[in-house]
């Protein structure tokens, strides 16, 4: 087998999902009927026990737990207090409630796990007030669907969850990996709007002190979300429970907690329940035709034909790593960031582990080169959640000229943290060694 039969195989999934055929379906097309032609059909049938073996375990439970937890707390209200609370405290900063768009979708990705569902959850309640005040849509547009993006970097993250499940990475370190570059990725959002777009929303914006009482008040709404991050979190790193069982701890203290507001109905849990498990079935899915093409991988030797010939060229890591987000930048334009993750990972890890990379300094790598592809027009998620949010009508253009910048920001974020990758290790590493 030649890194040519590789090439040619990712080239047809590729053309295949170009031509609209469902994600799952041109991962799956490939790795089958590749297995089958070179191995015939003992391969074929080993993958169902594969599959079953890798599915029937307790972190993929994480991911309709974690799906769940989002749904409570949009259809539960939390977020939208979360957002007003912000609004009161931001509002007086150059760029105003762009600030608050930042704040709240970090929160909320706090809690949630998704990147379209953050875009959608607050993109919903944000949108109507930015439209009265008169700022520009494509600054409201564009910090939205950046600040959406947050969701899968900011633990726990769906897509950290089945980064893990591919390369057999612990998802703990990958949650407290994840920390720290996405509170620093959102200041660096903060930072660019109060420096470009400080004057947004002001033309017509006559603001209302609102007393110090008043503020302190607000701060009763964020009470909520934090609890349930610190409740989330701090059981997985206190030792108390796995990843999956903390998912649980945070549904079941969210219930609570919209129980407590009033806001409890069988209404709302069925639609949270049906909502979450359309959105686990199309990720589990997508990371069963995964997991299947991996088997293939595997049998065939595909990775270590790969990381041979990346040696070849006798790239540096750092060399490798450039080329890798000119790699992911181009894939990002044509691909959504689930079925680029789960492409790319099988073959993409062992060869940076080669090179010597940390695998879990890689999956937060990996993690915002699929931001960045949720921002990346033609066919960034994002982008596309936000506009169909809009209800006056306005171009498509308006939100990807607000987004650009982002994916600027975002890139030269990439490349401080191959040059400075503690950012990204410290916390894990201490952690490991408290």
């Amino acid at each position: 087998m030649s890194i040519l039969i590789v090439g040619i195989g990712f080239a047809i999934m590729l053309v295949l999902m170009f031509i609209s055929i469902p994600v799952a379906v041109s991962i799956v097309t490939v790795g089958v009927l590749g297995g089958y032609a070179f191995y015939g059909a003992p391969l074929v049938n080993m993958m169902g026990g594969v599959v079953w073996t890798t599915l029937n375990s307790p972190a993929i439970l994480a991911i309709p737990l974690f799906m769940l937890l989002g749904e409570f707390l949009l259809r539960g209200g939390i977020a939208d207090k979360m957002y007003d609370a912000f609004a009161i405290w931001l509002d007086r900063l150059p760029g105003g409630l762009l600030h608050t768009n930042i704040a709240t979708c970090a929160l909320f990705s706090a809690t949630s796990g998704s990147s379209v569902a953050t875009a959608a959850t607050v993109g919903t309640i944000a949108l109507p007030a930015l439209q009265q005040r008169n700022y520009p849509p494509s600054a409201s547009l564009g910090s939205l669907a950046a600040g959406g993006t947050l969701g899968i970097l900011i633990p726990p993250s769906i897509n950290l969850l089945v980064y893990g499940s591919l390369a057999n990475a612990s998802v703990g370190k990958l949650f407290a990996a994840g920390l720290i570059p996405g509170i620093l990725l959102a200041l660096l959002f903060s930072v660019y709007i109060m420096v470009f777009q400080g004057r947004a929303g002001h033309v017509t914006d006559e603001r209302v002190r609102i007393p110090l009482a008043t503020k302190i008040s607000s701060l009763r709404h964020l009470i909520a979300p934090l609890l349930i991050f610190g409740v989330v979190m701090g059981s997985i790193y206190g030792g108390f429970a796995t990843p999956t069982e903390s998912a649980a701890l945070g549904v079941v203290i969210t219930l609570f907690i919209i129980a407590l507001m009033g806001r409890m109905s069988w209404g709302l849990m069925l639609n949270c329940v049906m909502q979450a498990a359309r959105t686990t079935g199309m990720t589990v899915i997508v990371l069963t035709a995964a997991l299947l093409l991996n088997v293939t991988i595997s049998m065939l030797g595909a990775t270590q034909i790969v990381t041979q010939w990346v040696a070849g060229f006798e790239f540096s890591s750092v060399t490798l790593l450039l080329v890798l987000i000119v790699f992911y930048v181009i894939l990002g334009m044509f691909m959504d960031a689930m079925s680029m993750l789960v492409l790319t990972v099988p073959i993409a890890v062992p060869m940076v582990v080669a090179a010597g990379i940390d695998p879990i300094w890689f999956g937060i790598f990996i993690i915002l080169m699929c931001e960045i592809a949720l921002i990346t027009p033609p066919v960034g998620m994002n982008l596309f959640v936000v506009q169909g949010l809009r209800r006056d009508g306005g171009s498509f253009n308006d939100v990807i000229r607000g987004a650009l910048p982002y994916v600027f920001i975002m890139l030269a974020f990439v490349v401080l943290l191959i040059f400075l990758p503690q950012i990204v290790m410290w916390l894990p590493d201490s952690l490991a060694h408290a």
